[in-house]
């Protein structure tokens, strides 16, 4: 009879993980994409601004122009060239412009292997490659294989400034999967992480208790 019980009782925690992976994930995508987007476009204006004379940056300039206009084709075709002959910084960006458009597109293969190809490559600077292996994470995150995303999202979580989202991202990969003690022990690190925001600290919590809580 016991066990007849433990099933239900499992199946409701199970039920309740899956309206928790409702309520959050949307959310929390959202906010990782606003956290990348924002990055990248501070960065990206002021590598503009000191080389707005150049001529890559009047290529930059033109397709970002592109882009904004709604020509996504072409404004993916000249990011790729740049990212693939400038000698300046706009490299990067410009793979990161080619991979958002590739990805508006509906490509998304061909999107993540960009935005893995700049988390690849050692002489990017280290925010570049942080931000590329979480946005390859993220649109992978509903369609992507549980362990490709997890290879991105590791390096992230183990330190630096994006590990608190690269947590929650883990943990919130890991309910939809509807593994419950990984996902408890997942949500207890942030739960415990004096560090993390406090609203971070709060939805782990909130979904710990939902799942029955930490052993």
């Amino acid at each position: 009879m016991s066990d007849i019980f433990n099933e239900v009782d499992e199946e409701m925690r199970r039920d309740r993980a899956l309206a928790l992976w409702k309520r959050y994930g949307r959310y929390l995508v959202g906010a990782a994409v606003v956290i990348v987007v924002a990055t990248s476009a501070v960065v990206g204006w002021r590598e503009y601004q000191s080389r707005q004379r150049s001529a890559e940056g009047e290529r930059f300039a033109t397709a970002v122009a592109d882009a904004r206009a709604g020509r996504t084709t072409e404004a993916a075709q000249a990011f790729a060239a740049i990212a693939e002959t400038a000698k300046s910084g706009y490299a990067p960006l410009a793979r990161f412009r080619e991979a958002a458009a590739l990805a508006q597109l509906g490509k998304l293969g061909e999107a993540v292997a960009a935005y893995d190809r700049l988390s690849a490559e050692a002489s990017n600077d280290k925010t570049f490659r942080d931000l590329a292996r979480l946005e390859a994470a993220l649109l992978l995150m509903n369609e992507g294989k549980i362990d490709d995303v997890m290879a991105r999202l590791k390096p992230l979580s183990a330190e630096g400034a994006m590990r608190h989202i690269a947590r929650e991202l883990e943990a919130m990969l890991l309910l939809r999967s509807g593994v419950t003690e990984e996902v408890k022990v997942a949500l207890a690190r942030i739960a415990d992480d004096p560090e993390a925001p406090a609203g971070v600290r709060g939805r782990a919590a909130e979904m710990l208790a939902a799942l029955g809580g930490a052993k």
